[in-house]
């Protein structure tokens, strides 16, 4: 049976839309890409998609489903449409609640805390170092627990890569432009760096990240 393309609501520059993309990639669903202006995020007809008013959201047609979050539409997604656990693990094993575990670390750990450096080193209209310090630091404590897990084995659950490792990895992109002299992650943290590169030389990611710089250079027109 052919799926039918599911709908993502997504920006170019964010993160997070693009865990979703990976999956998306990783599993060859389907979708199609809506950008959502920032200036029109918290209105209508976004705001019925989700009444957050934030992306990634998505639509799927195949079941009839609405969702937004981006842990729980890679849940979704890796339960629904990999049957052979490419990305996943068997439900109800060790692994399956594992993976669920490090879900839970990058979506209360990694995203907030980075997302604060973001928006203490260039959004805020104050300059308040202490707090700029305060989560880059935050962004050393996370690389730190990550760093120690990876010492032990190329991914972090079940020693293949899964839909957790692809949802850490897009808001490492941000740690050079946030974070400057402050953090040297092959230096500082070579495991999470030799990850990183492990994944980001998987073809699913590449054409991802194409497809990002892509959607970023079309916006920016």
């Amino acid at each position: 049976m052919s799926l039918k393309p599911i709908t993502l609501y997504s920006h170019a520059t964010g993160p997070n839309p693009w865990k979703v993309v990976m999956v998306f990639e990783e599993l060859g669903i389907p979708y199609e890409a809506k950008y959502v202006p920032f200036a029109e995020i918290k209105d209508e007809p976004f705001v019925s998609v989700n009444p957050n008013g934030r992306v990634p959201a998505i639509i799927d047609p195949n079941t009839g489903i609405t969702l937004w979050e981006s842990g729980a539409i890679l849940e979704y997604l890796v339960e629904t449409y990999d049957k052979d656990n490419k990305i996943s693990f068997k439900s109800g094993s060790p692994e399956y609640f594992q993976a669920k575990q490090w879900l839970h670390f990058q979506m209360s750990g990694q995203g907030p805390y980075f997302g604060q450096a973001v928006w203490f080193s260039v959004y805020h209209p104050e300059k308040i170092e202490s707090a700029k310090e305060r989560y880059i630091n935050e962004i050393k404590r996370v690389s730190g627990v990550l760093n120690g897990v990876l010492a032990q084995s190329e991914y972090l659950v079940g020693n293949k890569f899964s839909y957790v490792d692809a949802a850490f990895l897009p808001w490492y992109g941000i740690v050079p432009r946030i974070t400057g002299d402050a953090i040297d992650l092959e230096k500082d943290f070579p495991h999470v760096n030799a990850w990183l590169n492990r994944i980001q030389e998987r073809p699913a990611t590449a054409k991802t990240q194409k497809d990002r710089l892509v959607a970023m250079d079309t916006q920016q027109k």
